[in-house]
């Protein structure tokens, strides 16, 4: 799980959450908005473990949007372990860091 953000040609910015199956790196959601406070991190979260069933753990670097309060309460609740990447070594969420890249350079550009 990681967040992107760019600008549109007016200067406004936005944000993408982006959520990878890291077993067969398939994506699974792309949230773009404005904003996306947790509780849509959430809302994808519920939606993704509708399709797929709850997951053992997520892999997220140590972003602000991870450590808020409301996030780690729900996986508490949830039974799932969040597993935090060191900073500047993105080869340990490298999937989702790649990714990242191709919705970036394909889709965005």
């Amino acid at each position: 799980m990681d967040f992107m953000a760019d600008r549109l040609l007016d200067g406004r910015a936005f944000r993408l959450l982006n959520i990878l199956d890291d077993f067969n790196c398939e994506g699974l959601v792309i949230e773009v908005d404005f904003s996306l406070p947790a509780c849509r991190v959430l809302r994808c979260m519920e939606q993704v473990m509708e399709w797929r069933g709850r997951p053992a753990a997520i892999r997220m670097d140590n972003g602000p949007e991870y450590v808020s309060h409301t996030l780690v309460s729900w996986t508490e609740k949830q039974r799932i372990t969040l597993i935090y990447t060191q900073p500047g070594h993105p080869q340990q969420n490298a999937y989702i860091e790649r990714y990242n890249r191709t919705v970036r350079q394909e889709w965005l550009e």
